[in-house]
């Protein structure tokens, strides 16, 4: 806006509901409803001369939501929703009362979205939405204490213009109120509670709250994120790659003394990225909350309490993901060190544990190979994954004995290995492929 001009809205919506007396002075106003109840929001055509011309004779589209007012709830929303669907199969959170609206036009309801309705509307005429809304307060609550320790909802109404190719996704104006919705009646006695309240305040008191108003002005906000209320992934799956699969394998396995390049492995560390951060949180079987979590990073998971991970994931994977995140890496039962011998080397060479040096000068780099399962097939899997060998291309696998006899890795030889023992593999081909440790 200009200098000394205050910003002009195209539109105003007013719901016929009075607001709360017991309100600070610069707070937010809050109303509250009865469930259920149908209640009128006034489409009003705020523009002056000129504004907007594109729409002059034309419908706009309008969408009206119940949505959560508080943030960690927002976050949640999706899950809250489902919740609220399975217990009340065949209801719906917001309905229009179609016979009472006035001026409305093409009323639609998506079966995926319980909490919205839209429709269009001629801004030059009278036009009316009664909306009724079906969820209460208290449902959303993790105790029910009853209708005044309800979370406050929002209901928001975003309008947009009709586009050159037909369709109406050209944003004109959003805005929004605060309500708590009680049982039927409740709505009443609580405006009557908070009336009374007020009245045995002094005049001083007084002044810092807010006039009850006979109707609730929706006020200007951002509009509603344009997200799908469902969740549904269509693209295959794509094949792993031989990092990914490293990375997955490494989680179980990564000592903790040494330094955490990969942030999600075991235990989760401030510093992961939000990529690292959502493979943790699929490693550990929190792949429902990949999407409500999508940007976070490691440090703004782990700022969140046990308290706030409840509320936001129900009692039992709150517990659980809060748990996970304050868990120490597992100690493997043991760890071995495997290097792959050079391509032009036939024989295997001794090889002094100490350096890393063979008797020739060369130097090996090793891989560390960390066992939970002290199982010949695990040792074999490791192989493969550390390796990038195709683990149906391994027939067997032996280690070198006495002479250059070829024993079979069993797991009794795996339950003898000592810890941090030292190896050099190779691979021979043939019709029959097998690996020799």
């Amino acid at each position: 806006p200009q200098e000394n001009e205050t910003k002009h809205p195209p539109f105003q919506y007013v719901m016929c509901a009075a607001t709360s007396p017991a309100v600070k002075l610069y707070d937010e106003t809050l109303t509250y409803l009865n469930q259920g109840q149908s209640y009128e929001i006034r489409m009003l055509d705020n523009r002056k001369a000129g504004d907007i011309p594109e729409i002059n004779g034309k419908l706009v589209k309008s969408i009206i939501r119940v949505v959560f007012h508080d943030r960690r709830l927002q976050y949640t929303e999706h899950q809250q929703l489902e919740g609220w669907k399975w217990n009340r199969p065949g209801d719906r959170l917001l309905d229009l009362d179609i016979p009472m609206s006035v001026g409305v036009i093409d009323i639609k309801t998506n079966p995926s979205q319980l909490n919205a309705v839209e429709f269009l509307w001629d801004p030059t005429k009278c036009t009316s939405a009664f909306i009724q809304v079906h969820c209460i307060s208290t449902e959303f609550t993790p105790r029910k204490h009853g209708g005044e320790k309800g979370v406050p909802f929002r209901i928001q109404v975003d309008t947009f213009k009709q586009t050159e190719n037909g369709e109406y996704t050209d944003h004109l104006h959003s805005a929004s109120c605060q309500i708590k919705v009680f049982k039927p009646k409740g709505a009443d006695r609580k405006q009557k509670t908070d009336r009374e309240k007020m009245e045995k305040r002094t005049a001083h008191e007084k002044e810092k709250y807010q006039p009850s108003y006979d109707t609730t002005v929706l006020t200007e906000c951002s509009p509603w994120p344009d997200t799908p209320t469902t969740f549904v992934n269509n693209s295959p799956t794509p094949a792993p790659t031989f990092t990914s699969i490293i990375l997955m394998v490494l989680v179980f396995f990564f000592n903790p003394n040494y330094h955490v390049q990969f942030c999600f492995l075991q235990q989760l560390h401030p510093s992961a990225t939000i990529q690292e951060t959502q493979q943790w949180l699929l490693k550990h079987r929190f792949s429902t909350y990949t999407r409500l979590f999508s940007n976070f990073s490691g440090a703004d998971l782990l700022k969140l309490t046990r308290e706030d991970l409840v509320q936001i994931c129900g009692p039992a994977d709150g517990i659980r993901l809060y748990n996970a995140l304050k868990s120490r890496s597992v100690r493997p039962r043991l760890t071995i060190y495997v290097c792959q011998e050079p391509l032009r080397s036939i024989q295997l060479e001794r090889q002094d544990a100490g350096n890393g040096d063979s008797s020739n000068g060369a130097i090996y780099v090793y891989h560390a190979i960390y066992l939970e399962e002290m199982a010949a097939s695990e040792v074999t899997r490791k192989l493969a994954l550390a390796f990038n060998i195709p683990l149906h291309q391994i027939n067997q696998v032996y280690r070198q004995g006495p002479t250059g006899i070829h024993i079979l890795v069993s797991d009794q030889m795996v339950q003898n290995f000592q810890d941090e023992s030292c190896f050099l593999f190779t691979t021979i081909k043939g019709t029959v492929s097998f690996l020799t440790v």
